[in-house]
């Protein structure tokens, strides 16, 4: 590619030709890209260390986020199967982590010392690991409902997305050495559908994958025969994101589903039709599809009886962002009437549901604080459900029962207040089970919600935390998080970073973060989430209105934010700092080679860069819903306006405040070319920039506690260093 010339913030500017990129920085374990990577993380670390006030801090400081996320006296967050509470767990003994269960009421009696609570440890990882000669990591489980007698183990090797898939007995508590199902290391899809067979999606060989890397077909595997002979029961296209198939075993609602996604936001959905109780089967074992006739934009969610609908357009009489339920069967029979059970409005949106036994439970977010509405089944009245919860706080269901009874989990936090984790049954008060130990000093901190106009006029909201002062006048300052909506501006600058994602419909919302409180808050800054669009804050139109040709609209709301910022005081602009990952990691790449005049340094992990190219790179055929495609030349124009890989102009020409890079070499879903590309243009244009690259982590960056302290400290020590 040549030197190409273009108009910027009314500058021009000619950017550095993609030709001095060697090309085998692509390869991801090559030795002369592993060797580069290596050098460049160890000349990061040196100089940021040569950087700090004192040698220790960057070592003081990984020790005091180890210690935190390592401490007995966090959360066990608790998941309901069958007759156990079971939980993932690390710390320092552990440091890859334990799979293992308790009864309710061991939990419950850890309610005053969570140490009383008796755990049976299932997989100890780190003796797995060991002994199998792996660096496993976590993946996670699925397991045979309702029995809870088997689950399928997913273990990553390094972090990576691809895992590989082994059974394990729940009731002999060891992994199945008998005909067991097994599944090397792939992108796989799995799900229980009876004791001795289960639906697969995988690598197969030819013809089984998508272009993105992701299952094509799935499969019915009996237990004892091969699994590449398995019967294929549904079969997508290439150029889909992914084919999964899932099985309700729900007793008398049986059901297998399948979905075929085209990208993130369309899919087409089945079901197998019932029959006197059973799945219907032709003698192939393929099973009788019914397309669910919704549009493929729609989301939908299937529970006993019960479709949920959840539109991202207008349909049926449903608003975009809306929630309806209808009887399913009546649906497939061709019935189209619907009871609109949530109606968004420009301050009120639909996030996710959880059913109970007699009631469904509504997450919305008012203005981006969440709000939970329940409603009973059938009559679908809201009723008044847990009692008095905190105010001002984020409010999440992390669990429900709903095959026994109205059991449910709550977890409460804020940016200031740790975690509160509430049990009980609906309609009734919770009660308080366990409560997180304040890991960093927020006294006198506070939450404040500002509005900053993007350049089409759009109010884009964030929320900025820290120690702002008596003279502010704004919030108590008292350390509980009260939250306030003020437009008096701080009269103590300070370093400030604002952290943003913008994109795939993620919601941003306030949380607890003991490294952020480590690391940033109580060392003086002032932390910052923004919301901009590409979200879902408000519902699916914050994120459809800027995808694809429209992307540069996110872009503009970042520099609302920013800019807003500088104008109330909180900071100047050589004190104001920008961090993101992935996506976010796109977003402040972006930032640094469009708009580096509004900040004092970037933090770009695991990006998103070369976005000429994307879509030829690990899992990126996925995102083109998102980002565009770039071999179509009306799309190709409007990323090219803001590819940061493409977009790097030389220090004399257009000066970049300092930038820190960093990604995996086990990251299977952003290839680390991105992240090595950027680094490398930004060396030949005579840019200041840091890079590290972490051997493990996947797509996280990090694989276990030790490896998020050392990141974490790292970052921090650069961006405080470089912004104070």
């Amino acid at each position: 590619m040549g030197t190409d010339t273009d108009t910027d913030l009314g500058n021009n500017f000619s950017f550095l030709s993609t030709d001095l990129v060697p090309d085998w920085l692509d390869d991801i374990d090559g030795s002369q890209a592993l060797a580069w990577a290596r050098a460049q993380s160890e000349a990061t670390v040196a100089g940021v260390d040569s950087l700090a006030d004192d040698t220790s801090d960057r070592t003081n400081l990984e020790q005091r986020i180890l210690t935190a996320l390592n401490t007995d006296a966090r959360i066990a967050y608790p998941v309901r199967r069958g007759e156990y509470l079971y939980n993932f767990w690390r710390d320092a003994e552990h440091p890859r982590g334990l799979w293992r269960r308790t009864s309710l009421q061991s939990y419950l009696a850890g309610q005053e010392d969570p140490q009383a609570t008796e755990w049976e440890v299932l997989i100890d990882l780190d003796e797995l690991a060991k002994a199998e000669g792996e660096n496993w990591v976590w993946k996670g489980t699925a397991c045979r409902y309702p029995e809870y007698d088997r689950a399928l183990i997913l273990l990553s090797r390094g972090g990576a997305d691809a895992t590989v898939v082994r059974e394990f007995d729940l009731v002999n508590c060891t992994f199945v050495k008998d005909e067991p199902f097994y599944l090397p290391e792939a992108k796989s899809d799995v799900c229980w559908l009876g004791r001795d067979e289960i639906l697969v999606g995988s690598d197969f060989g030819p013809g089984s994958l998508t272009d993105s890397g992701y299952p094509r077909q799935v499969r019915r595997w009996r237990r004892g025969m091969p699994s590449s002979s398995a019967d294929v029961i549904f079969s997508g296209h290439s150029d889909d994101v992914a084919v999964g198939g899932w099985f309700d075993a729900t007793e008398g609602f049986e059901r297998l589903f399948v979905e075929r996604a085209h990208d993130f936001y369309n899919s087409q959905r089945f079901v197998a039709a019932e029959r006197s109780g059973k799945l219907a089967a032709q003698q192939n074992g393929d099973f009788s599809l019914q397309i669910l006739e919704v549009p493929q934009d729609c989301r939908t969610s299937v529970h006993r009886q019960w479709l949920v609908l959840m539109p991202r357009t207008d349909f049926n009489g449903i608003p975009a962002g809306g929630v309806a339920v209808v009887e399913l069967e009546k649906w497939l029979a061709g019935s189209r009437e619907v009871e609109v059970i949530f109606t968004p409005d420009a301050h009120t949106s639909f996030q996710q549901l959880a059913w109970t036994k007699n009631f469904l439970v509504l997450t919305l977010l008012e203005d981006v604080a969440t709000k939970l509405v329940v409603l009973r089944e059938a009559s679908w009245e809201p009723v008044e459900a847990f009692g008095e919860l905190p105010a001002q706080a984020t409010v999440s269901v992390i669990d429900t029962t709903s095959e026994r009874d109205d059991e449910i989990w709550l977890v409460s936090t804020s940016a200031t207040q740790p975690a509160t984790l509430w049990y009980g049954q609906v309609g009734s008060p919770l009660t308080e089970v366990r409560r997180a130990p304040a890991l960093f000093d927020s006294e006198g901190m506070e939450t404040r919600q500002h509005w900053a106009t993007s350049a089409d006029g759009t109010r884009i909201p964030y929320r900025i935390t820290g120690r702002f002062g008596a003279e502010a006048g704004a919030g108590t300052g008292d350390g509980t998080g009260a939250e306030t909506t003020t437009d008096a501006p701080t009269p103590n600058p300070a370093p400030t970073l604002v952290h943003a994602y913008g994109g795939f419909e993620v919601s941003l919302v306030p949380q607890y973060s003991a490294i952020r409180g480590l690391t940033w808050l109580e060392r003086g800054g002032y932390f910052v989430e923004a919301n901009l669009r590409g979200g879902g804050e408000f519902g699916p139109t914050w994120h459809s209105s800027v995808v694809k040709t429209e992307r540069m609209r996110v872009y503009e709301d970042h520099q609302a934010v920013l800019r807003d910022l500088v104008a109330r005081g909180y900071c100047t602009r050589e004190q104001l700092g920008v961090r993101g990952g992935s996506n976010g990691g796109l977003l402040t790449a972006v930032c640094l080679t469009s708009y580096p005049e509004l900040v004092g340094a970037v933090v770009s992990q695991v990006p998103l860069a070369d976005m000429m190219r994307y879509h030829r790179l690990s899992a990126g055929a996925s995102w083109m819903a998102e980002y565009g495609n770039p071999d179509d030349p009306t799309e190709r124009a409007a990323i090219a306006q803001y590819s940061p890989v493409q977009r790097v102009v030389k220090q004399e020409q257009r000066a970049y405040p300092p930038a820190l890079i960093t990604t995996s070499t086990r990251d299977d879903r952003v290839h680390p070319a991105h992240a090595r590309n950027l680094a490398w243009l930004l060396e030949e244009a005579g840019q200041p920039v840091d890079y590290h690259e972490n051997t493990e982590g996947g797509h996280a960056g990090a694989a276990d506690n030790s490896q998020v302290a050392f990141v974490e400290a790292l970052i921090s020590t650069w961006l405080w260093n470089k912004l104070k």
